[in-house]
């Protein structure tokens, strides 16, 4: 049977301001990517994420950015390779804490916004996200999209690689992201967004910007949880999965 992991990411608030339903979205997720804050994220919210996530048996990952909560990991920034792997470590770190008191482990890693889409192709800041993944030591799986340098260098490291699709957001012809700063980078029509998971998930293919049919093969799918209606589509996409003979589960 056809397998996949259903991924959001959560714990996007900060104070008393939220982004994400949390607790809606983990009624139908698979796994958690929970902001470490840098980019989103603080203390109180991530013990309360690890805990509602173990409540409701969905694995718990670490969503690691660059500094940058004015921006919320969504700009440009260069950091020194030595201080970019100490601040993944340290990320990963402080979620693990909340995550073992809660009665879990983090499970595995996911950068996040900029840092995301800076490690598909630069090898240095790649390479260093894969050395702060390192120091926290163990084999922890890394999250990316698939033909990325991070996924590469971190296969290299003897990491379990997980490849990462998103139904939400538009493609190019050469299977990357349409960056958000462009039209039609976010798909906002629901019954596409289920059209095409259940595509990315039986086919291992999505539909480009271009109309261009492009190879996507994942094992596991994000379904954004800033989106106005993001927990109903995440339930429509879950059922639809689950309805043409997909089993929904985590794969750490």
């Amino acid at each position: 049977m056809t397998s996949i992991d259903l991924n959001a990411d959560l714990g996007e608030g900060f104070g008393r301001w939220r982004l994400t339903d949390d607790e809606g979205l983990l009624s139908v997720v698979t796994s958690a990517n929970v902001a470490c804050g840098f980019h989103a994220g603080d203390p109180a919210t991530m013990r309360r994420v690890c805990e509602l996530a173990v409540a409701r048996g969905v694995t718990v990952g670490a969503q690691v950015s660059y500094r940058d909560l004015a921006g919320f990991g969504r700009r440009a920034m260069d950091v020194p390779s030595a201080e970019l792997a100490a601040e993944v470590a340290y990320q990963i770190g402080a979620l693990d804490v909340f995550a073992r008191a809660a009665g879990t482990r983090v499970a595995y890693v996911k950068p996040h916004g900029a840092l995301y889409h800076r490690v598909v192709r630069d090898e240095t800041q790649a390479a260093a996200v894969v050395d702060g993944v390192l120091l926290v030591g163990g084999a922890l799986p890394v999250l990316g999209l698939p033909g990325s340098r991070l996924l590469e260098l971190a296969g290299r490291a003897g990491l379990p690689v997980v490849a990462e699709a998103f139904a939400d957001r538009a493609y190019t012809d050469e299977g990357t992201l349409v960056p958000r700063g462009q039209d039609g980078a976010v798909v906002a029509d629901p019954d596409a967004v289920v059209e095409r998971s259940v595509a990315l998930a039986v086919s291992g293919a999505v539909v480009a910007r271009s109309g261009a049919r492009v190879e996507v093969r994942a094992r596991s799918l994000c379904v954004h949880g800033d989106t106005p209606g993001a927990v109903e589509l995440a339930r429509r996409v879950r059922r639809r999965l689950e309805a043409s003979g997909v089993r929904v589960g985590a794969f750490a």
